[in-house]
């Protein structure tokens, strides 16, 4: 099955702020990564259109591939056939040309598919407060994991367990409550910091 994206920028960037110039070449697929709420959709579209790159949502790609909407799989077949499933589509992605990849919350939490993501993307944990997720979060209700139990208690729990895992991504940068052009524009500049201190092997960090 081929891959489908979300949205396709016509020719640059399509907002009034220009990426950094060190980024007019980006050499692998930029992978969001974090909880749910953190903002990897949202974020990854506005990043993608400043870097004239597709952007891609892992989770759509899924429910395109099982025909059947996540909340579906977890319900039908379980966490672990969803896993397994969200780590064959997000390997099949990783394969095409360079892109802005979004990508669920605990598909980072796989060791292989963080290897994959470490041999051919940029990882960049989008990190929130548990407030700020809670606030995002409750907008929206096909959160699978947050229907079993109260979602600050699930929040909390997730964060006290994937956080150390996410940490280890090539870039973090704060998605905040404030505009998102504003952390759009951390994740460029971190990712310029990043290409720049590669050859170093030296992990780039943007913090507001």
């Amino acid at each position: 099955m081929s891959s489908h994206t979300v949205s396709t920028p016509a020719s640059g960037p399509s907002s009034g702020h220009d990426a950094h110039p060190a980024l007019a070449g980006v050499p692998r697929t930029v992978v969001l990564v974090g909880l749910m709420g953190a903002g990897k959709s949202a974020i990854g579209r506005r990043l993608a259109q400043r870097l004239g790159l597709p952007f891609v949502d892992a989770d759509a790609e899924i429910e395109r591939a099982a025909g059947q909407t996540i909340e579906e799989i977890f319900a039908a077949h379980g966490e672990a056939a969803f896993r397994d499933g969200e780590r064959r589509v997000i390997a099949r992605l990783l394969a095409d040309p360079v892109h802005v990849l979004s990508t669920g919350g605990g598909a980072f939490m796989d060791p292989q598919t963080r290897a994959l993501i470490a041999e051919r993307g940029i990882s960049v944990w989008l990190k929130a407060e548990l407030d700020v997720l809670l606030r995002r979060t409750a907008r929206r209700t096909n959160r699978p994991l947050l229907n079993q139990a109260d979602p600050a208690q699930v929040l909390a729990t997730l964060m006290e367990k994937r956080h150390p895992v996410y940490a280890t991504a090539d870039i973090t940068v704060e998605s905040t409550d404030g505009p998102p052009e504003s952390t759009v524009q951390r994740v460029i500049d971190a990712l310029a910091v990043h290409l720049a201190e590669r050859g170093a092997g030296r992990p780039a960090e943007a913090r507001r």
